[in-house]
């Protein structure tokens, strides 16, 4: 589902995401009808307009989140410095795109998010990701790492280069439902909403480093 107040932007992307053979675009609305309209279609993703005029993409996707059957939603959004995206990674928001992505690609992203795989755009600066890092207190992200176990690390490492659950679960040759498994404990203990967040913090704490490019204890 595609949400967007602009309606040049709604038809844009449905018409992409429709050429795609595996991809069904159920809805494209304007925020105001995107809870309602997620209920009744139940859509697997949602690419989510952070920055609406009649509904704040905020409110929206604290709505998305309290359904029964919450789907994966993805923020759209114009600007690489929007200080709303570390609000919404909060929030339990899977990713952020910006609207001027690539069109070959955006079917894969959602692809991508649909396996339950997180999408950041290149673009989005390092300020954007520091400010969501900064806002929450560092230590109890290290002790949530340390609160792990050597496999769920391996797994960590694997959610923060973008892996699905799919993907984790060939290259470690393990079963997709030991891997959700894995990947819950994970969220638990670092106390997070999300994947993307588990990301950042795996990044902060220099887990995606080469061993012998990490600070000696």
């Amino acid at each position: 589902m595609v949400v967007d107040d602009e309606a040049l932007i709604r038809t844009g992307f449905q018409h992409i995401l429709d050429a795609a053979d595996d991809i069904e675009v159920v809805a494209a609305v304007p925020g105001a009808e995107a809870v309602r309209t997620a209920e009744e279609s139940r859509p697997d993703v949602v690419l989510l307009d952070i920055r609406m005029p009649d509904v704040d993409g905020l409110t929206v996707l604290g709505g998305l989140r309290r359904l029964p059957h919450p789907p994966v939603v993805a923020m759209l959004t114009t600007f690489d410095m929007d200080e709303y995206v570390a609000t919404a990674l909060r929030a339990g928001a899977a990713g952020f795109l910006l609207k001027d992505t690539d069109p070959e690609g955006l079917p894969f992203l959602v692809r991508t998010l649909a396996d339950g795989g997180t999408v950041l755009s290149s673009k989005v600066t390092r300020t954007v990701v520091d400010g969501y890092l900064d806002a929450g207190p560092e230590e109890t992200a290290a002790r949530g790492i340390a609160r792990l176990s050597d496999r769920e690390r391996a797994v960590l490492v694997l959610i923060a280069e973008g892996l699905s659950n799919a993907d984790i679960a060939a290259r470690m040759h393990l079963g997709t439902g030991t891997v959700k498994d894995h990947v819950s404990a994970i969220l638990t203990k670092l106390e997070v909403a999300g994947r993307v967040q588990a990301a950042l913090l795996a990044e902060r704490a220099g887990l995606l480093r080469p061993p012998r490019d990490r600070e000696a204890p």
